[in-house]
């Protein structure tokens, strides 16, 4: 079955940096693009940025263009988050999706908290 693994978050100072993964299995993952979305408390999930079939292929919201980045291997299967600049506002939950056939697919979501 599909199933979206993340990881890679934790808690970070303002201006700092961390690289979130989401490692995809039970299906054809080069096929398909990805999207990391971020909750924050109290809030509705938003998307952050989205990635095609390549890396030239991506789409960032406005507040996270410039300090993140999307990538893939698909070698390894798995789509990156690359977050460099981090603000408090960037904290939540942030979890990786797929949409199959007529269906969204979601991880279970790693915690990303900033703060001093």
């Amino acid at each position: 079955q599909v199933q979206l693994v993340e990881s890679g978050g934790g808690l970070v100072q303002p201006g700092g940096s961390l690289s979130l993964s989401c490692r995809a299995s039970g299906f054809s993952f080069s096929r398909y693009g990805m999207t990391w979305y971020r909750q924050a408390p109290g809030k509705e999930r938003d998307m952050v940025a989205a990635i095609g079939l390549s890396d030239d292929l991506a789409y960032y919201e406005d507040f996270v263009k410039g300090r993140f980045t999307i990538s893939r291997d698909d070698d390894k299967n798995t789509v990156y988050l690359r977050m460099n600049s981090l603000k408090p506002e960037d904290t939540g939950v942030y979890y990786c999706m797929t949409h199959l056939g007529d269906a969204d697919y979601w991880g279970q979501g790693t915690q990303v908290t900033v703060s001093s």
